[in-house]
């Protein structure tokens, strides 16, 4: 098998209302790229979430006690505080520079995933409302203009428990399933394969965040092409939440 990675540049700075498919396929044009089948789209969620004008002015956040309070003890602004409290379930772990949270889509990360990077200053983009929607949304438009059976994943760059730095991840998908069981096949001396499910979303994240950088590299958008094992994951239904630990499962949390 093998893989091309493909950044797409050109793409401008995105603002409140702009169709990221129609923005896709004008800079892959640029390129001259064409979009294929199975080709799997990777886009960074702080992208998705200026589109959809998700975004905080912190500013205009008025801080609550427990806002204030926390941000005494982990040394951030009390805004940013409140802004991460009200993206949140629950706030699991606080302590110097951090705050790892349970957003309210159920993933477990620091600061409730809202970046202050890539915007302008006093703003900051917390994640999509629902990324699953956001993906299939542009999912569908890029099929309809285009004629191709693609995916989509929304990714977000998060840390991992027990590793230093962060890689990308998915927080949103549309087209193919975000988990390959593998269970059942057999490994290279026979034997079969009886917990493996690979999380093949993630993986995919990853490999594109190589391409889009966490500075000012400028790409929002990478297209994977290649991937062999497309037609097995392909999910019409498809959504991010199987690779969501349950929280009874999760035996890392208090």
């Amino acid at each position: 098998m093998e893989i091309e990675i493909i950044g797409l540049k050109g793409i401008p700075l995105i603002k409140k209302g702009d169709d990221l498919s129609q923005l896709i396929i004008q800079a892959a044009e640029l390129q001259g790229i064409q979009l294929n089948n199975e080709d799997i789209l990777v886009i960074a969620e702080t992208a998705v979430a200026k589109a959809e004008g998700h975004v905080i002015q912190l500013e205009h956040v008025e801080p609550g006690e427990r806002a204030k309070e926390i941000a005494k003890h982990t040394g951030k602004d009390a805004e940013l505080v409140e802004s991460i409290i009200q993206e949140s379930n629950e706030i699991i772990k606080v302590g110097p520079d951090f705050i790892i949270s349970e957003t309210k889509h159920g993933f477990v990360c620091a600061n409730a995933g809202i970046d202050e990077s890539n915007v302008d200053k006093g703003l900051a983009t917390p994640i999509p409302v629902n990324p699953d929607i956001s993906a299939h949304e542009i999912r569908e438009k890029l099929e309809n203009n285009t004629g191709k059976s693609v995916a989509v994943i929304i990714s977000d760059t998060q840390g991992r428990a027990f590793r230093e730095g962060a890689i990308g991840t998915a927080i949103g998908i549309s087209g193919m399933s975000p988990l390959w069981d593998r269970c059942g096949e057999l490994d290279l001396y026979g034997r079969e394969l009886k917990t493996t499910s690979i999380a093949v979303a993630d993986e995919l994240s990853s490999a594109a965040s190589l391409m889009m950088g966490q500075a000012s590299e400028g790409i929002p958008v990478v297209i994977i092409r290649g991937v062999n094992y497309f037609q097995k994951l392909r999910n019409e239904s498809a959504t991010i939440k199987p690779l969501i630990r349950p929280k009874q499962f999760d035996v890392f949390r208090e």
